[in-house]
């Protein structure tokens, strides 16, 4: 009974998400076009609230077409496995209800986030295309970069929490939230995040300019459309984790989604305000910015916790 109650939960969870998803780019669309000085999606339903379902049902009854050179089997399935991994790493979220509890729940994110770039460069290999190749191998190249430093910043909280579980976090922050005592980190968490989603101004996998549309050039239809999703479900779980671990995991409270909303709001303020940055310089600041800024508050979270530790026992 348990099992069947968790599925069920599961797949609420699951579709909620999709929802989420669903009105994100909505809101991306309504917010770009206001940015735009125009006026978004307002024709399908009231104000354009049905323009989503309206894009889904277009793209999923669309022609699927596939190149005759490609890999089929694995260009087939690997929109799919990211979609799945970008909904996998919402059962890490901390449900006070208890949902699933994961004591190691930051080391199963880091993992699930790792492997979703091999589905980009599975995709992008697959295709059999030059363009997708190398949309593909730029990705694996920025991911390397950036998840380095958003690891120790992971490890760093790790050593002031006190654990993997991220309901310490709900713990901890009862009376402070992080944000006011780690600031320069939660600016380098978030930009990793806009890294880690492809998102402008770090969208170097889909570099229209220079790669027609990079990884995913190949793909119509459904195999888009996944890829699509999984990217926006990434955009959302990345707002959600942001508000987790900086600004009070209180996620059973209404202000707790609206701190979630302005986040994702701040992902396509960024994208409506910023140009492509220059890959060279994504590098640079990976490498000499933010990692030498992750290691000095891994220390210093370090020296805290035993020097915490050494008053306590």
């Amino acid at each position: 009974m348990e099992i069947f109650i968790m599925f069920l939960v599961s797949l609420i969870l699951l579709i909620c998400v999709m929802v989420g998803v669903a009105f994100l780019t909505l809101l991306e669309r309504k917010v770009l076009g206001y940015i735009h000085i125009r006026k978004g999606p307002n024709k399908v339903g009231f104000l354009g609230i049905l323009q989503p379902f309206s894009d889904a049902i277009k793209l999923f009854t669309s022609e699927q077409t596939f190149p005759s050179v490609s890999n089929y089997i694995a260009y087939y399935f690997a929109p799919v496995f990211s979609l799945f991994l970008s909904l996998l790493i919402w059962l890490v979220m901390p449900y006070l209800s208890g949902l699933y509890s994961f004591e190691l729940g930051l080391l199963f994110f880091l993992s699930c986030t790792s492997l979703g770039v091999y589905t980009v460069m599975i995709a992008g290999w697959s295709s059999n295309s030059n363009y997708s190749l190398l949309g593909g191998l730029r990705a694996v190249a920025q991911t390397i970069s950036y998840e380095v430093s958003l690891a120790l910043i992971l490890l760093s909280f790790v050593f002031l929490i006190s654990g993997y579980n991220l309901l310490n976090f709900y713990n901890y922050q009862n009376y402070l939230w992080l944000i006011f005592m780690t600031l320069p980190l939660s600016l380098v968490w978030f930009t990793s995040c806009l890294a880690e989603t492809n998102r402008t101004p770090f969208d170097f996998a889909e570099g229209e300019s220079e790669l027609v549309s990079g990884f995913n050039v190949e793909y119509s239809s459904g195999g888009f459309a996944l890829i699509f999703l999984a990217e926006y479900a990434s955009i959302l779980f990345m707002s959600m984790l942001f508000c987790v671990i900086f600004l009070g995991s209180d996620v059973n409270t209404f202000f707790f989604y609206l701190k979630l909303s302005f986040i994702s709001f701040m992902f396509i303020w960024v994208r409506g305000t910023l140009p492509r940055f220059r890959y060279d310089k994504l590098m640079y600041l990976a490498w000499s910015s933010f990692l030498p800024l992750s290691l000095n508050y891994l220390i210093f979270f370090l020296g805290f916790s035993i020097l915490l530790f050494s008053f306590l026992f």
